[in-house]
């Protein structure tokens, strides 16, 4: 399984990878709480997603980008993320937060940022609504790791593309890419490969080919909920 970037146009996605719209769930406060599987679409082995937002035909590519004369240069830096990271310690854990990559779908904000939490991770409550809100983050901007073992805390996720669908704003988000599936540049190189990272489809992100919530910004929607 692996997604190619095409320059200037839609994601290739090889291997029968998965495909269904994912809807983030508020809580009664409004506040990003569960992730729900909705519409599935048939798993062929090859496909093509847009990429440029413009599509009649989301998720799938139509050539709009051709029409529109679609600009998707890839901007995103190939460092580890690990190094593109800010680490904040805690008593049981520690925070990696890759702002750069964050895709706006708030799930850090529950129960207290989880800024301010990870200073309270020795109270099993607050530890227990770090993991949570870490976990549920879909770009991976955030990511835990134990000190006492010294592992990544990461959630079981099969290989499949999420349709992001945000409640709250009323607006359409970015392909969620779950499992450690492989994201290849235009110009064959390979992206880090991890658990959890978002793509941009609405067109207007600045670190292509990742989500920097700019869907959010523009309201972008793609018709599907």
């Amino acid at each position: 399984m692996k997604i190619v970037v095409n320059p200037h146009g839609p994601y290739r996605v090889v291997g029968g990878v998965p495909l269904a719209v994912q809807t983030i769930e508020p809580n009664s406060r409004k506040e990003s709480w569960e992730w729900r599987e909705g519409r599935s679409f048939p798993a062929s082995a090859e496909y093509y997603l847009c990429r440029c937002g413009q599509s009649e035909n989301k998720p799938f590519c139509d050539n709009s980008h051709l029409k529109v004369g679609f600009v998707g240069n890839e901007t995103a830096s190939r460092r580890p993320v690990e190094r593109q990271s800010e680490h904040l310690d805690g008593p049981t854990h520690v925070l990696s937060d890759a702002e750069n990559l964050c895709a706006f779908a708030r799930f850090c904000d529950p129960g207290g940022k989880i800024w301010s939490l990870i200073e309270h991770t020795d109270q099993p409550n607050i530890r227990d609504l770090v993991i949570r809100e870490a976990s549920h983050c879909p770009a991976g901007r955030l990511v835990l790791r134990d000190k006492a073992t010294g592992e990544v805390v990461e959630p079981n996720l099969p290989p499949s593309i999420g349709l992001v669908e945000d409640t709250a704003l009323r607006c359409s988000g970015p392909l969620w890419v779950r499992g450690g599936i492989r994201v290849e540049s235009s110009d064959g190189t390979p992206y880090e490969v991890r658990n959890r990272q978002t793509l941009c489809r609405c067109g207007a992100s600045t670190n292509m080919p990742f989500c920097n919530g700019s869907h959010a910004s523009i309201r972008f929607q793609d018709g599907l909920r």
